[in-house]
Order: structure tokens, then C-alpha cells, then sequence
């Protein structure tokens, strides 16, 4: 197989099929809301390295190949750089945690042409929900967020709370009221 080609859906659902059985991937399912408002909802899930750490050992990853923005070792397409995706897949493990021991649901969202993303919904029993969007940056511009924006503008009082997880070094809430919040300040 040539580098362009891609793999057929078969060829990769039998390898994540394989790895979810050895727990190296977590499935992290569509976000449907109840009393639903939203069209054209995508239902496929997500899938997320279980253990982060892990996946970028197995893969032969070093520090160095990471920071240098996944030029050795392999890219993730839809995602951007391994280390976009080792970020993003901490980031929904440690969010995972954190809600587990508040009774709610971590799932993602997306529209199903793609048009708005949100990597993670927490929803509690209530149907109230934090979305979540991740970012592999230290800042974050003024147009992150604004499938978070959105929603709000949609699902009005059910959105409890709109964040962007970061690396960067501080937490604070924008004008707009979304949460810059970096993962390492991530906590119950």
C-alpha cells in the first residue's frame, strides 16, 4: 500500500476492534441530546488512547520527536500531530475521571457534515452539560470556541459551562464566558 492510501474501513475497524479488546483504546460515544433541538447529528464515536503514555511508548515516540511536531514518527490526519492527539486523548481521560466521580457521561459531538465539533460533552443525569473543546496550545484565539458559542446559543440554560483546555499556564474566563482552563489545573 502506497503512503497515500488509505486504509479500507475494515482493515482499520478490525485494529481498533483489536485494540479496545486490550484496553489501548477507549470508545468515547456521540453526544444525542434528549429532547433533541440539534439536526443532523453525527452518531459515530470517537476513539481515544486509554493510557496516553502507553500508546507514545508502543509507538517508539521520544520527547523529541514529539515536540518536533511528529516528523518522526506517525502523523494522526484528522487530528494533526501524535502529540495532538496523546494531548487530546490525556485530556479526555482525565475529564473522564473527574466527571465519573460526579455521575456524568463524557461523550464528543459533532454534526454529521462536519460543520460544528465539540471534543467533549460531560452531561449529568439531568440533561445539563460543560462542553469541552481541546487544544495542543498555550493561548488561544479569539475564534476557539466558537462551535462552544454555538451551542450555548442553542441549548441556552442546559449548557452549564463552555471551557478550552490548554497548556498554557493560567486559568481565567473570557469576555465571551468561556473558560480557559490548562489541563495540568485540571482537577476535582
Amino acid at each position: 500500500m502506497g503512503e497515500s492510501e488509505k486504509p479500507s474501513k475494515a482493515t482499520t475497524q478490525a485494529y481498533r476492534d483489536a485494540l479496545t479488546r486490550v484496553w489501548l483504546l477507549d470508545e468515547v460515544p456521540a453526544w444525542i441530546p434528549s429532547n433533541n433541538p440539534l439536526n443532523e447529528l453525527g452518531h459515530a464515536p470517537k476513539h481515544q488512547f486509554a493510557d496516553p503514555a502507553l500508546a507514545a511508548q508502543l509507538l517508539g515516540a521520544t520527547a523529541q520527536s514529539l515536540l518536533a511536531g511528529g516528523s518522526s514518527g506517525p502523523a494522526i490526519p484528522r487530528n494533526g500531530t501524535l502529540l495532538g492527539a496523546l494531548f487530546e486523548s490525556l485530556a479526555t481521560l482525565s475529564v473522564r475521571v473527574y466527571a465519573s466521580q460526579n455521575e456524568a457521561k463524557v461523550k464528543h459531538f459533532r454534526t454529521a457534515r462536519g460543520r460544528q465539533e465539540i471534543d467533549l460533552i460531560v452531561e449529568r443525569a439531568d440533561g445539563c452539560i460543560v462542553a469541552i473543546e481541546v487544544k495542543l496550545a498555550r493561548t488561544v484565539d479569539p475564534g476557539d470556541g466558537k462551535h462552544l458559542r454555538w451551542l450555548k446559543g442553542k441549548l441556552g440554560d442546559r449548557v452549564l459551562d463552555q471551557v478550552i483546555i490548554t497548556t498554557g499556564p493560567e486559568a481565567y474566563r473570557r469576555h465571551d464566558g468561556v473558560a480557559i482552563v490548562p489541563l495540568a489545573l485540571l482537577g476535582p
